[in-house]
């Protein structure tokens, strides 16, 4: 979605960069598709580069990203960096795509990266990834959502991540439970919630339920268990929604929900709003991916002394797995020569030279400290686990996240098996299992065997078109 700067918004980080006025964006972009040799000329004959920043973030985040564009532009002065407003969200991106709305560079989810490749609709920047310094030595698993199947990397993994159980330590305490250590099963998650709700009147533990995200956590839980959503056989996938272990998972929401009643009185959270409610300190338990203490920071504010997270409960089952996912850096698909190759010069400047060289990431993490910004949340390696500890030690001066209070997952993170989210159809299936849960929430007498079925149905019809 294009915002217009709000009353806190971005600050100039230059003279040559500045933030886009939503009418001049809209024009400026509506020309670039037409592909006029000015478009892509910044001020003195430079490369006009927008480049996205998430909405939304408190102004000591403006900030810093303010002080990297500045610091982007003094060592590319061919380059003049615009910024626009811009988050992924599955019901507004499509719109963006088809409309042309949307930055030079932006990223998406790893569930769009093959589909996106696929149809053409990022630019090839194979070439120039393959010049990198470190372009061969991208985490197999994690690099494989943006290649194509010839291997070339069209989309580049910036973030990587996988589920955990996000807690608040504060209203551990105030049940009676020990905060250093949450639940390590299903189990106990139930119990600890079931104390959480009644001796603080809080939601123990609540999820995700709209906006695509319901399908999201509940296909989570599914893996927990042991099941998947699809069964691939070559280039045909088959649903598999009506599982033992989906309704599983399904149950105990059922049964924390109206036996326990422990999951509160919100059955309609989406990212956004429970981040915001845990943050305020009134959910016990969510999951969601394990590094998202930095957004919790940057975006909602929580008390540090609050946060708690731990590896993702995995049933006694032999194909239990933790979803894992990321984040892609694109490039348009209809920008300029010069467009691309200032775009992945700046992919590699902002999201990867932190992660693989040391200056950079001093640099990087200095300049996010000095802007009160979270530095050292716990993220899945991109790259190998050698060069994931090197940047933990070079950054390791300004580290300013409760590193203790996150141990449950960091000691376990590297050891839990990683199961890639679903790969055909993904944001479509995730909407169908949306209301799926919804029922379950708000339906005592919710029929899970029919819901699962028609879901399982509505996913078969919805692959097949693709």
């Amino acid at each position: 979605m294009i915002s217009a700067p709000r009353n806190r918004a971005l600050r100039n980080p230059s003279p040559r960069s500045r933030l886009l006025p939503a009418t001049t964006l809209a024009l400026a972009l509506v020309a670039t598709a037409c592909g006029s040799d000015s478009d892509t000329a910044g001020e003195d004959g430079t490369v006009r580069l927008v480049v996205s920043i998430d909405a939304g973030l408190e102004q000591g985040a403006v900030d810093a990203f303010n002080e990297r564009v500045a610091q982007f532009e003094a060592a590319n002065d061919d380059v003049t960096v615009e910024v626009q407003e811009y988050t992924w969200t599955a019901t507004t991106f499509t719109a963006q795509l088809a409309g042309g709305t949307l930055p030079d560079v932006f990223t998406v989810p790893f569930t769009d990266g093959r589909g996106l490749i696929e149809r053409r609709q990022v630019s090839d920047i194979s070439g120039q990834v393959a010049e990198l310094p470190y372009g061969d030595s991208f985490n197999p698993t994690v690099v494989s959502a943006g290649t194509d199947d010839d291997g070339n990397v069209w989309a580049v993994p910036i973030a990587a991540y996988g589920q955990a159980l996000h807690y608040n330590r504060t209203l551990f305490e105030e049940a009676g439970l020990d905060p250093d250590t949450p639940p390590t099963t299903w189990e106990e998650v139930r119990e600890a919630a079931d104390t959480i709700s009644e001796e603080t009147g809080q939601a123990g533990y609540t999820m995700m339920t709209s906006g695509n995200t319901g399908g999201w956590i509940l296909t989570s839980m599914n893996y927990a268990f042991g099941g998947r959503t699809e069964v691939l056989d070559g280039d045909d996938a088959t649903a598999t929604i009506d599982t033992p272990e989906m309704a599983e998972a399904l149950e105990l929401v059922r049964t924390m929900r109206w036996e326990d009643d422990s999951m509160g009185a919100n059955f309609l959270y989406e990212w956004e709003s429970i981040n915001q409610d845990f943050s305020s300190g009134r959910i016990g338990m969510y999951v969601s991916g394990g590094g998202n203490y930095g957004n919790l920071v940057t975006q909602n504010a929580i008390d540090p002394d609050d946060y708690g997270v731990a590896a993702l409960p995995l049933a006694d089952h032999p194909d239990a797995g933790v979803l894992g996912g990321g984040d892609l850096a694109v490039v348009r698909a209809d920008a300029e020569p010069e467009v691309v190759d200032a775009g992945v010069r700046w992919i590699d400047f902002y999201y990867l030279a932190k992660l693989t060289d040391e200056e950079a990431s001093v640099l990087d993490a200095r300049t996010l400290a000095e802007a009160g910004q979270p530095v050292g949340s716990p993220q899945l390696a991109v790259f190998d686990q050698e060069t994931h500890e090197a940047k933990l030690g070079w950054q390791e001066e300004y580290v300013n996240v409760p590193l203790e209070q996150m141990t449950p997952y960091t000691d376990a993170m590297f050891e839990q098996p990683l199961v890639n989210e679903p790969t055909r159809s993904t944001q479509e299936v995730y909407a169908l299992l949306d209301p799926v849960v919804q029922a379950v929430l708000t339906d005592r007498d919710a029929d899970v065997a029919a819901l699962l079925a028609e879901a399982e149905a509505a996913a078969q019809a919805q692959i097949d078109r693709e």
